[in-house]
């Protein structure tokens, strides 16, 4: 979606000055105007809904596209939230599963990488690892306009979220696994134009190389964790256990093994919540 300053700070207005359920009613109706003037994000998510669930009608994906809409709509409100979240929203509002998995993780003194993808409330999901004290760093693509990208930092930067900006990821990111800290990456989009060619409900796609290069180079865990939306709008942050990464000596191969892990799991949570995965581009590559 087209990243525009002025409709963010709505959004801000919105979600700071409202009820939680009246601000997404005001979203969800907002994003049902913006959704009949999207063609451009309409078609490509259509496009990879229909590559994900072939055998659906044309009405069955219609209604999982509108529900994506109105889903990054809430997404939005909850983000722009951040400042007034607290440990009694968490309690009341999310729900945490195999916390554990992060523990043994850090436990080994190698750091960790979290990997997620642009799905449920990934933003919220670094929020809560956060505010529970884990020495947490996101690596994010800066905006192209810097009143949005320092409009988002600040977003994060307000409940303790340490940003590391792409362009500076690599120096950074083995710098802090060595620290034992935790990095989180999302793994579902390659924003260097140098990814590998892995395949995903079929069809290749470019995946980024930094989660098992930095895996292999440090011998640090990744764990993939998801912040999913429940029908009751509350969330869920799953813990999934540690990829299994058994270096062979061949570092294409191996990091074409760790890729796949992560993409089955991709797999899995996409087709579980595909209304819940925001991807407003064409994502497989093109015949």
């Amino acid at each position: 979606m087209v990243a525009n300053y002025t409709l963010y700070k709505i959004a801000q207005f919105i979600a700071m000055n409202f009820p939680l359920k009246l601000g997404y009613l005001i979203a969800v109706i907002i994003s049902d105007i913006h959704y009949v003037f999207a063609n451009i994000d309409r078609f490509n998510v259509k496009q990879n809904l229909k590559a994900i669930f072939p055998e659906k009608t044309n009405r069955e994906i219609s209604r999982i596209r509108i529900r994506t809409f109105r889903n990054f709509a809430k997404y939005l409100v909850d983000f722009f939230r951040f400042q007034i979240i607290d440990e009694n929203y968490i309690k009341k509002y999310i729900k945490v599963e195999n916390l554990h998995y992060f523990d043994e993780a850090l436990a080994k003194g190698k750091g960790m990488i979290i990997v997620s993808a642009h799905l449920g409330n990934w933003e919220l999901g670094a929020v809560v690892v956060a505010q529970m004290k884990y020495p947490l760093w996101v690596v994010a693509l800066p905006h192209k306009k810097k009143s949005v990208d320092d409009l988002f930092n600040s977003q994060r930067e307000s409940k303790g979220i340490k940003v590391i900006p792409l362009g500076k990821a690599v120096r950074a990111c083995l710098n802090l696994l060595k620290n034992n800290e935790m990095v989180a990456l999302v793994g579902d989009r390659d924003f260097t134009g140098k990814g590998t060619v892995s395949e995903i409900f079929g069809k290749p796609a470019f995946f980024p190389n930094g989660i098992a290069a930095f895996s292999l180079m440090t011998g640090t865990s990744v764990v993939p964790a998801f912040m999913v939306r429940n029908p009751d709008d509350t969330f869920t942050l799953k813990i999934d256990k540690p990829l299994e990464i058994s270096p062979s000596g061949d570092n294409e191969k191996d990091m074409i093994a760790i890729n796949a892990q992560y993409i089955k799991l991709f797999e899995k949570y996409i087709r579980k919540y595909p209304d819940q995965w925001y991807m407003f581009r064409r994502f497989w590559i093109e015949p």
